[in-house]
């Protein structure tokens, strides 16, 4: 007995016709389900493998596009360095110019120190402007490439520069600057005063300043007043040539003239009771030959130990006086005048009202001590200030700082000026160059994601399925499917009616 059924020609026919529309509804179906007509290279090889080195590149530029993305981030994160840098630049100049508004040493010092604070800010932003490792304005190693296609032919490299070190010449070329260093010194507030009372006989009347000397007691035009250093009255410790010849003519005013020109001896005279006060900063002799014992008066000298003192008590201080404090470039700070109850208390307290200026009283030696942060002068109208061992002090007190300031001088300002200038000029430069690097950049990114679609599209053309095409298919297909179908029912119920005859 046959295993095989035997089917009429029309149901297998039939058959045949819905086995081939099924096969061609799982195809579109595929199609519709993947989006895609060509699915494998069995599909289509040529438009398989065509659309497949498309897609390859695409993604390949896909991933370059990633790479420029980061290389734009780097640029931007430098281009942001540099605008703050050239902010702290312009800061920076801003500071020369508000010191060349003034004189005052101290000031310009203070200014030198916040120069410098804004170079070690301008320092640390370029430190801290890196992008993953990558900084633009960190020197070398630090150089950009961008890559723009798969075999690397078209490319683009960035140079970094270095700002990290504002002083190197290949960069900014700003140094620091030399913030100064103060000085220090001290001098001696010492003195004493003698009187002595001129008059004719010792119950004469006295005599007054245009009175002659010689109407002196015990005075005559053959004697000789003379100044020593010591109470030895020898020709070693006579002060200079201070010899004073009591002539026919000389007067009580020429000898007070006399003793105010010895140096650091001033002398007053009262008119009313004839009484001359002699003022020394030094143990002072006065001596005539008419005297038996050669000494007229004797001023002894000594440190002064208390800040209470009236400075008027040594002959560098009269009432009368202003002292002057001047800095190196002879700006005044400020003056004082001396008055009767004017004290070493406010002399100090006077020096130390000024920025930079430190004033101290030793109450054991009779030192003032002074020390200035800049170059100071302290001078007086009073030629006799600061006068030792009967000489005078041209130049007063003076302190020469063991360093100026890098904006000392006009001159030294203005050359940091020019490199100020000189480092905005670079900046904005460099602004420029990497503005035109993040341009190139950004226009051949938007070119790869042009083109990165293009390839995309074309692959598409040869692969991607019309979908209102296949759906038509599909609906075709299951109306033949349907009719098949209906078909093959007709073809069965043909054979079924030789049943019948049974």
């Amino acid at each position: 007995m046959a295993d095989n059924i035997t089917l009429s020609a029309a149901v297998r026919q039939n058959l045949l016709t819905l086995q081939t529309t099924a096969d061609l509804m799982s195809g579109v179906q595929n199609k519709l389900a993947t989006g895609l007509k060509v699915n494998s290279a069995l599909d289509n090889p040529n438009s398989f493998f065509t659309a497949s080195g498309l897609s390859s590149r695409a993604n390949d530029l896909s991933t370059l596009l990633d790479d420029m993305g980061q290389s734009l981030q780097t640029l931007k994160a430098a281009d942001e360095g540099i605008q703050t840098i050239t902010d702290l630049v312009e800061t920076a100049k801003a500071k020369a110019n508000q010191a060349l508004q003034t004189q005052s040493q101290y000031e310009r010092k203070t200014y030198t120190a916040q120069y410098n604070n804004l170079l070690k800010q301008i320092e640390d932003v370029a430190k801290d402007s890196s992008y993953k490792g990558k900084n633009l304005l960190g020197g070398d190693g630090n150089d950009l490439t961008t890559i723009f296609n798969e075999d690397a032919t078209s490319k683009l490299k960035i140079s970094a520069v270095d700002y990290t070190d504002a002083a190197l010449s290949t960069g900014l070329n700003l140094s620091d600057l030399a913030e100064g260093q103060g000085g220090a010194t001290s001098f001696q507030l010492e003195g004493g005063k003698n009187s002595f009372v001129l008059k004719e006989s010792t119950n004469g009347p006295t005599l007054n300043s245009s009175s002659l000397l010689a109407s002196n007691m015990g005075l005559s035009t053959t004697n000789t007043i003379t100044f020593f250093d010591t109470a030895g009255y020898s020709t070693t410790s006579q002060i200079g040539a201070y010899d004073f010849a009591v002539t026919a003519g000389a007067t009580v005013q020429d000898l007070i003239d006399h003793i105010d020109g010895i140096a650091g001896v001033r002398a007053e005279f009262d008119e009313a009771t004839g009484e001359l006060t002699v003022i020394s900063n030094d143990d002072l002799y006065i001596s005539s030959s008419a005297s038996t014992t050669g000494q007229l008066t004797a001023v002894n000298a000594t440190a002064f130990t208390t800040l209470t003192t009236p400075l008027s008590g040594s002959g560098s201080y009269a009432v009368g006086d202003v002292i002057t404090l001047t800095d190196g470039n002879n700006y005044e700070l400020g003056s004082l005048e001396i008055e009767d109850d004017t004290t070493i208390e406010d002399l100090k307290d006077f020096l130390n009202d000024f920025n930079g200026v430190t004033a101290s009283f030793n109450t054991t030696t009779g030192k003032l001590a002074l020390t200035s942060e800049t170059d100071l002068g302290l001078t007086s109208t009073n030629t006799d200030f600061n006068a030792v061992d009967f000489t005078a002090d041209a130049d007063g007190v003076t302190i020469a700082a063991l360093s100026d300031s890098g904006f000392a001088t006009d001159n030294a300002i203005n050359k940091v000026v020019d490199r100020l200038n000189n480092a905005l000029s670079n900046l904005r430069s460099q602004a420029s160059e990497f503005g035109t690097n993040l341009s190139t950049v950004e226009i051949r990114q938007d070119y790869t994601k042009s083109l990165i679609n293009t390839l995309q599209e074309g692959a598409g053309k040869l692969t991607l399925a019309d979908t209102n095409e296949e759906g038509a298919n599909l609906l075709a297909l299951q109306t033949r499917q349907q009719l098949a179908s209906t078909s093959l029912s007709f073809a069965s119920q043909a054979d079924q009616t030789v049943l019948s005859l049974f």
